[in-house]
């Protein structure tokens, strides 16, 4: 039993090194200044880390001290964070399963619509409430005044990838035809009535196109890119877990039975 024990042991060593990876793209995802803004998954994400750490730990602790009450509550724990995490990471690709730039006549760059992206997301940043903490903290960033110094001259802008933010909340949509000055300062729309963002859109460079719904979806764009790669990272964990749990399971069963042939055997000695 003592074999099966420090097997077990070590197995749940790997999962306390599985939940780093998870940990990490929380920490990643609260580093990135559009989801540090939003505020939506890297908690979630954190917290499941290290709610699986801690129950790791208990395993390892169990396994190697042969506390069999530990080693259970790890295998009932373990399999409601592994059953979490699972539904998290579906979560995370059903949300983001919508949503892309559309191409610009003549622009490199591409335009975000906010129906684009799904409902979930789109509620996230449709109350005003929400929206104005968000846009705050958006523009309080120096994102779109980086534009003003790289790009002098109205092909050079057209012909830049500017990211999705960039794109939707530091100039207009391009539908609206406003006349390029600077990147961040346009004038003389030709049809003010081409999109609802034409009239929200300001040269007052703290407002810009924050207001608009263009923004919003590059916002949505920017996570969506985001939690893709997080997402990536926990499916990759996920199946680690998994695998780590099931040889667990073994692991523990045959100690048990181990465990009972060696009582068996004292009966008859």
């Amino acid at each position: 039993m003592a074999l099966s024990n420090n097997v077990v042991g070590a197995i749940n060593f790997v999962a306390m090194l599985l939940s780093v990876p998870i940990i990490g793209a929380g920490i990643w995802l609260s580093t990135e200044p559009d989801n540090s803004c939003v505020k939506l998954l890297q908690w979630p994400v954190i917290i499941l880390g290290v709610l699986i750490l801690v129950v790791a730990l208990a395993g390892f602790i169990g396994g190697f001290w042969r506390i069999s009450w530990l080693l259970i509550f790890y295998l009932i724990a373990m399999l409601v964070l592994i059953i979490l995490l699972a539904c998290l990471v579906v979560f995370i690709y059903m949300v983001t399963i919508r949503g892309s730039g559309r191409l610009a006549t003549n622009r490199a760059y591409l335009e975000y619509h906010l129906d684009d992206y799904s409902g979930w997301l789109q509620r996230r940043v449709k109350s005003s409430y929400k929206w104005d903490r968000i846009r705050s903290c958006l523009s309080s960033s120096s994102m779109c005044a980086e534009l003003n110094q790289s790009y002098r001259m109205p092909q050079d802008f057209f012909d830049a990838h500017l990211n999705p933010l960039q794109s939707g909340c530091c100039k207009p949509p391009t539908q609206c035809g406003y006349t390029f000055v600077n990147p961040t300062y346009w004038i003389s729309p030709i049809d003010n009535a081409a999109d609802v963002d034409c009239l929200q859109w300001s040269n007052e460079q703290t407002q810009l196109c924050y207001s608009c719904d263009s923004c919003k979806a590059g916002l949505l764009a920017n996570l969506k890119k985001e939690w893709r790669r997080a997402d990536i990272i926990l499916l990759i964990t996920l199946v680690g877990l998994i695998w780590v749990y099931l040889i667990g399971c073994c692991a523990f069963r045959n100690a048990k039975t181990e465990d009972l042939f060696r009582k068996y055997k004292q009966g008859y000695t």
